[in-house]
């Protein structure tokens, strides 16, 4: 269980979600303590590179960019040019639809 388990529950549940995530592995795109909206997936194939979603890769839960998609696998990254790894659809939660202070 990490810090968004229980909004992945909620958004698995098909429920909106805002949190206020922490750190600076977003910064210029999302500033620790930002108010953050996510909405539920309805259907993967409307992602698209340069999203922000939330979502597990190798057990870690991440509010990251989809930084390159390969049929139905997805790279995800952070702002600050890491790259966490390739994950299916199963693996990401929810879109982020908005960035409030």
């Amino acid at each position: 269980m990490g810090w968004a388990t229980g909004h992945i529950e909620r958004l698995r549940r098909g429920e909106t979600v805002s949190f206020r995530p922490r750190g600076g592995s977003m910064t210029g795109r999302i500033e620790s303590g930002q108010l953050c909206t996510v909405a539920p997936i309805v259907d993967c194939t409307t992602l698209g590179v340069d999203d922000i979603v939330l979502c597990r890769v190798k057990s870690a839960e991440y509010l990251h960019l989809i930084k390159a998609i390969d049929g139905q696998r997805f790279q995800i990254g952070n702002n600050r040019g890491y790259v966490n790894g390739w994950i299916g659809p199963n693996s990401i939660f929810g879109r982020c639809v908005k960035i409030e202070p």
